[in-house]
Order: C-alpha cells, then sequence, then structure tokens
C-alpha cells in the first residue's frame, strides 16, 4: 500500500510539474534555447512562406499587410507575436486582409529566421 501511495505521489508530482524551458519554447514555437538566427536563411524561408501574402520584403500585397509597417516594429508587436501568429494563426486587428491561418509547415526554427529577417529589413525601410 505504502509503494502504491508513493508512487502515485511521484506520477502526480511529474504530471505537475512545470514543463522544461524546451518545451516552453516549443508550446510558444519559439526556437531552442542559445538559438542563432540567419538572416539569409530567413530571406529564403520568408520568401517561400510568407511573401505571397506579406511581399517581397514584407511590403504587403493585397492578400496580406506589410510588415516593414510601424505597427510590426518592435515596440508594438513583440517577437512572441510573431512567432505565436506563425505557430498558432492570428485574428486580423490592424487590416482587413482576414485572420492569418497558422503555418505548420515552418519549424520553429524556421520561424526564428524568418523573424529575424523580417526585424531586418524593418531596421533598413526608409
Amino acid at each position: 500500500m505504502i509503494k502504491m501511495v508513493l508512487l502515485c505521489g511521484t506520477l502526480l508530482l511529474v504530471a505537475c510539474s512545470p514543463p522544461d524551458e524546451q518545451q516552453r519554447l516549443e508550446k510558444m514555437g519559439m526556437p531552442p534555447a542559445g538559438f542563432v538566427a540567419d538572416i539569409a536563411k530567413g530571406k529564403k524561408l520568408f520568401e517561400r512562406n510568407c511573401a505571397t501574402c506579406h511581399g517581397i520584403n514584407g511590403i504587403g500585397t493585397n492578400l496580406g499587410p506589410p510588415l516593414v509597417h510601424k505597427v510590426y516594429e518592435p515596440s508594438h508587436h513583440s517577437d512572441l507575436a510573431f512567432y505565436y501568429a506563425i505557430k498558432k494563426g492570428t485574428k486580423a486587428h490592424h487590416w482587413d486582409f482576414g485572420d492569418m491561418p497558422s503555418q505548420p509547415q515552418v519549424s520553429a526554427t524556421e520561424a526564428g529566421h524568418i523573424v529575424e529577417y523580417i526585424r531586418d529589413i524593418q531596421s533598413r525601410k526608409d
């Protein structure tokens, strides 16, 4: 009986333990700790996965908003907002393009490269 109580207590502790850091990052669609983004990879991934709606260099299209607009700069949309939008999609809230669907084909690591590329083009805009 005592072994059963100890086993149940151990299982309860494991089940209620907070996720480790890597699990937490994955849940948010973020790359692993220690990840180093590559802007060139981000550009290629952006062009393959995002440019149809957000345009070449993030200038926007009739399908999606411009990511070089001030509302997408870090002071208004954090990197986490981009990771979340890629992983879960997001409701339309600044524009009338409709909701953005999740992008399950984009891994968390690929999202990291894409976000770095977006921040780079934002920093270079006029």
